[in-house]
């Protein structure tokens, strides 16, 4: 190693400029080997902080390996051979984590103390003995300008002494300075390569030692295991480029597949509506009111599950219950201006939604697919198959049929009866037996050709009085406020029964028989079947209410009487025998087709699974008006007796003042004829021929009474 330059000390007392010269030389010197010096305490520091962060992040790797079979992985959280591999990559890792935590003890012993003692000791010495020594050297330049202003003439031996003083203690304050201070300088020479080397071998000698204990835990059994699962690594590479190449074609096919899918109504055409789905799910705008007129449109995921439409908002991680679509009604609706919107009401009535769809065939499939879940086809083993029979008879339904017997012989059970004469259960059942439906044909109960009638249309048009008439109305014009005009009593303000249902007109036809409730079957069954084929979903929603005089179709909105049907003119009514929210009444009237004759028609309705007690409520009915019927026959009966009996004991009151009379008369008479009074008086009593007439009269009438 070369010699090492030195600060001349012998020179320190003299203080020439070559000397501060020199020093100047030192202390430009001693500046670079700091800021050197503190760059590479840098580097090493951030060697030692990379490598107690690599020690920290191996053994918290190894940690979280050792974790992994405690994880509860949604997807492939069982498998068994990636834990048990993970298991022993965890062991080597913590070995590994082991020589890392070694490394840094030995980095830190051999490496960062020795630079950190050089730079905190050594260096700040240096920069401690500058301060000093430029401390000094202004005092004892200000001492020596003292001294040297001393007066030449007025001497004075105080402030001379005091001045010598002065220069004597700087001086020799500044030479042992400047002396420790060459001494400093000249030993940081050897300091600085100390300071470079012993960082550097310390720094190795841990790296040595670190791979010494690597390729001791680097055995050949832990390199044949790396081998095996590098080469599982690339089977499953592998397997995944297949898998997204699979994935990458069966994306191209879905685009040319689903291109005329991303129209939002799609061509019916090309893609028919299915009619046959118990279950179905999609994206539906939601009805919320806000307000008494405003109203918002949240869009949600719908779909059906058993009898039950569910709901999912976006990001939810499951769905919730919507509504009981068990034995629910749905129907087309207008809503704001909306297209595709449909209600779905409760089987109770008190909870309602309106939808809309994003499409015409979304709209249907939806009405179809709830319509299928409230017949309660889903519980069935083949929910699919029967619903496409239910929709396929529905299309025959517009074929006569050879026989009624055959028509329903599917519907009726095999040992049912019906009882002959009146309606004896819920059903409204009011036919004859059984036995006699052989010899009826479809032709004998329901007219050929017959119109079906699909809304109510309001007999309050002037310009259709048959109409009225044949609806039950007599041409009365309903006051469209709902008042009762010119203070009349209501027809219905006496009555004691008032019940009130909802229903949905379904429609209407004439028919030709009207004691058979299978003529309500036959009709219930050819106006859905028509409904199916002509895509009618709209129904009218009204209240029925049921009185001991008529029945009345009420408007929700305006209270408006829509329709009143005189309840002696409901001959017949009945529920449907498997959905018991269809019911439906014969009513008799005059006028139809035949203005001569009186005709039948049938009225078709939908409740709200409340059928059999409307059937009940109008039986009731009749029976509270055939009660009240004989009642007033008994009455006006016994009131002609008491007029009968009220006649004749007048008769015998004026009898009787007859007698009275007659009675009188004969005292009077008998008064007369006194003979005393006649002598004593000698006067005569002159009796007028109305007065003798009287007295015969009276004497009959004693003869009678003797007689008698």
């Amino acid at each position: 190693m070369p010699g090492i330059d030195k600060l001349p000390i012998e020179e320190t007392l003299e203080d020439s400029p070559q000397t501060r010269s020199l020093l100047g030389v030192f202390e430009e010197d001693a500046t670079a080997i700091s800021n050197y010096m503190n760059q590479l305490y840098q580097a090493m520091h951030r060697i030692y902080d990379a490598q107690n962060e690599l020690s920290a992040a191996t053994h918290l790797t190894s940690k979280l390996l050792k974790e992994y079979e405690k994880q509860r992985f949604p997807l492939g959280g069982d498998d068994e051979v990636m834990s048990s591999t993970l298991q022993q990559f965890s062991k080597v890792i913590d070995e590994l984590s082991s020589c890392h935590a070694v490394l840094s003890t030995q980095l830190a012993d051999a490496m960062m103390f020795p630079i950190t003692q050089f730079k905190e000791r050594d260096l700040k010495e240096i920069l401690t003995l500058k301060e000093v020594f430029q401390i000094a050297s202004n005092d004892h330049d200000a001492a020596i300008n003292r001294y040297s202003r001393l007066s030449k003439k007025r001497e004075n031996d105080k402030v001379k002494y005091e001045v010598t003083e002065d220069v004597y203690t700087s001086r020799k304050k500044q030479h042992q300075t400047m002396m420790h201070y060459f001494c400093a300088l000249n030993t940081l020479q050897y300091k600085k390569k100390i300071a470079l080397l012993e960082p550097l071998l310390g720094y190795m000698q841990a790296q040595i030692s670190f791979f010494k204990m690597g390729s001791e835990n680097l055995n050949d059994q832990l390199e044949e295991f790396l081998t095996n699962i590098g080469t599982s690594v690339q089977n499953v590479r592998r397997e995944m480029d297949n898998d997204v190449e699979t994935m990458q074609q069966t994306i191209e096919d879905l685009e040319v597949a689903s291109d005329p899918l991303y129209v939002p109504d799609p061509d019916p055409t090309k893609f028919p509506v299915n009619r046959n789905l118990t279950r179905k799910a999609g994206y539906l705008n939601a009805r919320n009111k806000t307000g008494l007129v405003s109203s918002t449109w949240d869009r949600q995921f719908y779909f059906t599950q058993g009898g039950n439409l569910m709901s999912q908002a976006r990001g939810d991680v499951a769905g919730g219950l919507a509504m009981d679509i068990d034995n629910c009604s749905v129907m087309a609706v207008d809503c704001e201006d909306r297209r595709y919107c449909f209600q779905i009401t409760s089987f109770d009535g008190k909870k309602s939604s309106i939808l809309q769809a994003e499409s015409k065939k979304d709209h249907e499939e939806w009405i179809c697919t709830i319509n299928n879940i409230s017949k309660q086809i889903y519980l069935s083993e083949n929910p699919e198959e029967i619903a496409a029979r239910v929709n396929q008879s529905a299309l025959e339904a517009v074929t006569p049929s050879p026989s009624f017997q055959q028509r329903h012989e599917s519907l009726r059970p095999a040992a049912q009866s019906r009882p002959p004469t009146a309606r004896t259960s819920s059903s409204g059942s009011l036919g004859s037996e059984s036995t006699n439906l052989a010899a009826l044909s479809l032709d004998s109960l329901v007219a050929p050709d017959t119109p079906i009638q699909f809304d109510i249309i309001s007999p309050v048009c002037e310009d259709q009085p048959g109409q009225a008439k044949a609806f039950g109305q007599g041409g009365r014009r309903t006051n469209p406020f709902g008042e009762s005009g010119g203070g009349t009593k209501s027809e219905t303000e006496d009555s004691i029964l008032h019940q009130l249902f909802i229903v949905r007109f379904l429609g209407s036809m004439e028919v030709k028989s009207d004691d058979n409730p299978d003529v309500v079957y036959e009709t219930m069954r050819q106006i859905l079947a028509a409904r199916a084929i002509h895509n009618i979903f709209r129904m009218t929603e009204s209240h029925l209410l049921v009185t001991c005089d008529c029945l009345k179709l009420i408007d929700p909105q305006t209270q408006v009487t829509r329709l009143t049907f005189p309840l002696p003119s409901v001959v017949l009514y009945a529920t449907h025998q498997e959905n018991k929210r269809l019911f439906g009444f014969v009513l008799r009237t005059s006028g139809g087709r035949s203005e001569s004759n009186l005709s039948s028609v049938c009225y078709i309705f939908e409740s709200n699974n409340e059928g059999e007690k409307i059937c009940d409520s109008v039986g009731l009915a009749k029976q509270i008006a055939l009660h009240a019927e004989l009642d007033r026959r008994a009455s006006e009966k016994q009131k002609e007796i008491e007029r009968v009996k009220e006649k004749q004991q007048k008769e015998l009151s004026k009898q009787k003042q007859i007698e009275k009379d007659l009675e009188e008369q004969s005292r009077l008479i008998a008064a007369s004829s006194r003979p005393n009074q006649a002598s004593s008086e000698g006067q005569f009593v002159v009796l007028s021929s109305s007065q003798s007439e009287e007295s015969d009269l009276g004497e009959e009438g004693k003869k009678r009474e003797s007689e008698a």
